[in-house]
């Protein structure tokens, strides 16, 4: 005896029909309770008597669809996207084949060919299992950085970014900051606060931000590092980019505690401002760590002296640069040009390169094998460059300082329309009675005067 395959529906005619069969129900009832008409419930019967519950299945299953488009076609579709669309998706690649070729395809149509052929996985089928990685062993081995944009401050003020340092052994918080966006010189201040409280690390872990790794392969010359890696190299400190958010869980997890603890403790103290929210920082990394922070798997501590002198920890601690000295002993440094100051030092460096360090507060020095040169800029308040690359993480910030420099510019002038007609009507004139030579020759002799 075989099997038949039957679904819910069909089970449940079969109960309500046998019944019929025996007695118990009358047609009008059943036809009633299978909503269906009296005729088609007279059809059924007919079919149960005579073949039994099999036929009570639809007779189109198994079959292929009469409105199925041809296997020519498939074949014609397949083909095409394995030449010229094999890296895309079903919905691009329906659009391509119905805009470049007539071949009309729905999107779920073609969305079964392509798997079924192996040229496209299904998003359940493409996600990836990343193995649990176990702690590191030792306080400071490994430190995990990340920077969290948020309305930390809820609508109390604008959104800004936390800088988060969390030790991957102990889960300890060990340095927050809060900060307007991701920049190598917030990320210098907070290295500086982490450095003076705990230390050199062995390594930090991060994103692969550009603050910490070089993403454009145009920008790859000289020391092929980023002026964040420069410093931790001089520090004697690896840096470490994660390929997925799933390699720095721990930060990534955290992020995400704070984004719901330390925003409402800053709500429930009343604070709207960095400042203040800097100030009470160090209280609740203090709570936070004696209630989260677990014991190191080994006691030893892997920090190190800073050892390093002050002036010098300022010198490694700024954006460092090497500029090109020309012909007039100028050069150009942030959309700026800067003249050295003519000196029996500076008369030789015409054609070498010179040292420039940019501090965070804005001031910039220059330099030569250690020997301060004196220099002049000029075009210091030129405006932003026009079409400047923003990253996603500072458009907070730009958007911020353009904003407060449209507002600092006076407003356009708006001519009234007197003027505008007053100027067409000379123009009019102008353009009748003088060819263009004749205009130019009387705005010259205007100009001079009598």
């Amino acid at each position: 005896m075989g099997w038949i395959a039957m679904s819910k529906k069909d089970l449940h005619r079969f109960e309500v029909l046998s019944e019929v069969v025996s007695g118990h129900r009358s047609v009008t009832l059943a036809a009633t309770m299978l909503e269906i008409s009296p005729r088609q419930a007279h059809r059924l019967l007919s079919r149960l008597r005579e073949g039994g519950p099999g036929t009570l299945a639809h007779r189109a299953r198994g079959r292929p669809s009469n409105n199925r488009l041809s296997g020519v076609q498939r074949q014609k579709a397949l083909a095409l996207i394995r030449e010229r669309y094999g890296d895309f998706g079903p919905t691009l690649a329906a659009e391509m084949l119905a805009m470049h070729h007539g071949l009309t395809v729905s999107r779920e149509t073609l969305r079964h060919w392509m798997a079924e052929s192996g040229l496209w996985q299904p998003r359940r089928q493409r996600r990836q299992f990343h193995p649990p990685r176990l702690r590191r062993e030792h306080l400071g081995e490994l430190v995990q950085i990340d920077g969290s944009e948020h309305r930390w401050f809820e609508d109390r003020a604008d959104p800004c970014t936390l800088l988060v340092f969390i030790d991957d052994a102990t889960g300890r918080l060990m340095q927050l900051r809060f900060v307007a966006s991701e920049s190598a010189f917030s990320y210098f201040a907070a290295l500086e606060g982490y450095l003076g409280d705990h230390g050199r690390p062995i390594a930090f872990c991060s994103d692969k931000h550009s603050v910490f790794r070089i993403t454009r392969t145009e920008a790859r010359h000289g020391q092929e590092m980023t002026q964040f890696g420069r410093a931790l190299a001089e520090l004697n400190i690896e840096i470490l980019c994660a390929n997925s958010s799933q390699a720095k869980g721990r930060v990534e997890r955290v992020n995400r505690t704070l984004q719901d603890r330390l925003v409402k403790e800053l709500r429930l103290a009343g604070i709207s401002d960095t400042d203040a929210g800097d100030a009470h920082l160090p209280g609740f990394v203090e709570r936070f760590n004696s209630q989260f922070a677990v014991a190191p798997a080994r006691s030893a501590n892997r920090h190190r002296p800073l050892e390093v002198s002050p002036e010098r920890l300022r010198e490694i601690l700024c954006h460092r640069e090497q500029r090109h000295v020309g012909h007039q002993l100028t050069l150009c440094y942030q959309r700026k040009r800067i003249m050295l100051q003519e000196t029996p030092v500076t008369r030789g460096l015409v054609g070498q390169y010179v040292d420039t360090y940019a501090f965070p507060d804005g001031s910039l020095e220059l330099r030569w094998q250690g020997i301060p040169l004196s220099y002049t800029a000029f075009d210091k308040d030129q405006r932003v460059q026009h079409a400047a690359i923003v990253e996603n993480k500072r458009l907070g910030e730009a958007l911020r300082y353009v904003q407060e420099l449209q507002a600092s510019l006076p407003a356009p002038r708006v001519k009234s329309n007197a003027e505008k007609s007053g100027y067409q009507r000379r123009g009019l004139a102008s353009r009748r009675g003088q060819s263009f030579l004749e205009k130019r020759a009387a705005d010259r002799a205007d100009r001079a005067g009598p």
